[in-house]
This record gives structure tokens, C-alpha cells and sequence, in this order.
């Protein structure tokens, strides 16, 4: 793999007296988090609730499935970058370290489905919305055209932004679903706190030149509004036509007819 075509890199010697990036970052989506909040506590309210949980967990399915290969294909670039790309080299060891540590997510979605009494196979056979296309999609874009550190801004935005701890029991006693259809979001508000911190780090510690950085906004801002419209998608299509159908086994063991 070739390295993308982006920025040229800051002449040797070059500093910029600029603020962390992690720390910028984390300023910037500050001030965008009512946007999520706002299509999150549409995703969450009690009335069609089980619903749009069961498309929630199909949803997120086709969004995690890509998060590996996503990782995989910008380390891959950081291989392949110029020495005097001074964001590549601490951008491939962060990959290196947690793409292990972000394997196999899906297949915890998948068991999160079968206990919800969804069938995975006929769900993940229609195609992924939209929406989805358009959150992830991005990514491929600016890992292979501008630069890998781009995947970042993403990265961020969804470990700074999965469900609270707190949310897990709500959710379980208001759709009525068995405890082992939550093991996912469980999981996730147990490691992601330590996660958010280390792409937070990783993003000051790389470097990066000024376009870079700017890219890095770029993406996490798209993400932002990308990651909203992906949850209000669930939100909308849900109430308009119920969620995805149950297991005839599963509607008879959490007594649903």
C-alpha cells in the first residue's frame, strides 16, 4: 500500500507553538456534545423503546464490523510514510497496541442479537443504511487521500461518546430484554474511559503539521454530525416501522407474543 497523497511534511527543526492536539480536540467536540446528546436522548426514550433497541444493535453492528480494517488500513499507510512524517511513526504504535484490543467487538454484537432474539444472518443480510455508508465511508477517504491521523478525529468522537454505565439497567427494565443483550454496552462503559484516554494521547503526542491537525477537526466534526444522523435514522425509521422482527424462541422466553 502506497502512502496517501497529503499535506507535505514540516521541514526538520520546524516546531509550531500550538496547544496539544488531544487536548484541543477534546475542547472542540466539548462544544459540539449537545448534538449527540440531543439525538441520543431521542434513541433512548421509553415509548418504542425495545424497537429501536433491537435496530440499534443490528445498526451498530455494520458500524463496529469496520473498525479494525479501518485501523488496519492506517497503520498500514504509516508503514509507508516519509520518514519526515513526524505524526506516522506514534500513530502506527498506537494502532499497534489497540487494534488487539478492539478485535472481535462485533462478534460480541452478534451475541448481544441472538440473545435479543434477533436472527444476525437475516439482519446483516439487507445492506447498511445510508447513514452508516456515510460515517465510515469518510474514514477510507481521508486515510488514502490526506493523511492516516485522520481516523483519530473518529476514533474519538466514539470512545468520548458510548452509553453510560448507568443507562444499562434503565435500558434492560424498559425493554424488558434478557440481561446478556446488554453485555456489549456493559463492556463498552466498563474500558472505554481508559480508551478515550489513550487516543486523546496518541493525538498529542503525534506531532502533526497544521493541515494535519485541521484534518483531524475535520474528521471528528464530521463524525460528530454523521454519528447524530445515524442515530436519528433509528429513531425515525423505528417509530415509522417497528424494529426488526424477534425469534419465535426468544418472543416466548421474555414473553412477548
Amino acid at each position: 500500500m502506497t502512502a496517501p497523497s497529503g499535506p507535505p511534511a514540516p521541514a526538520p527543526g520546524v516546531r509550531h507553538a500550538q496547544a496539544p492536539l488531544g487536548a484541543e480536540l477534546r475542547t472542540v467536540l466539548a462544544l459540539v456534545a449537545p448534538v449527540l446528546h440531543h439525538s441520543a436522548a431521542r434513541l433512548w426514550q421509553p415509548q418504542g423503546l425495545r424497537a429501536r433497541y433491537l435496530r440499534y444493535l443490528v445498526t451498530m453492528h455494520t458500524v463496529i464490523r469496520a473498525s479494525v480494517p479501518l485501523m488496519e488500513r492506517a497503520r498500514a499507510h504509516c508503514r509507508d510514510a516519509p520518514a519526515t512524517d513526524s505524526a506516522a511513526r506514534p500513530l502506527g504504535s498506537y494502532l499497534s497496541a489497540h487494534i488487539p484490543r478492539e478485535r472481535h467487538h462485533d462478534t460480541w454484537l452478534l451475541r448481544d442479537m441472538e440473545a435479543a432474539g434477533l436472527h444476525p444472518g437475516h439482519e446483516l443480510a439487507r445492506p447498511p443504511s445510508p447513514e452508516v455508508a456515510r460515517l465510515v465511508g469518510a474514514q477510507y477517504y481521508w486515510i488514502d487521500h490526506f493523511h492516516p491521523l485522520c481516523l483519530l478525529g473518529y476514533v474519538a468522537v466514539l470512545e468520548l461518546n458510548a452509553p453510560a454505565a448507568p443507562l444499562i439497567p434503565l435500558l434492560a427494565d424498559r425493554t424488558g430484554l434478557p440481561p446478556a443483550a446488554f453485555d456489549t454496552l456493559r463492556l463498552h462503559a466498563e474500558i472505554d474511559g481508559g480508551h478515550s484516554t489513550a487516543v486523546l494521547s496518541a493525538l498529542d503526542e503525534s506531532a502533526a503539521a497544521p493541515p494535519v491537525r485541521a484534518a483531524v477537526r475535520l474528521s471528528a466534526l464530521h463524525t460528530v454530525q454523521a454519528l447524530a444522523d445515524v442515530l436519528n435514522s433509528l429513531t425515525d425509521v423505528t417509530d415509522r416501522t417497528g424494529g426488526p422482527p424477534e425469534r419465535e424462541d426468544h418472543r416466548h422466553d421474555t414473553g412477548q407474543r
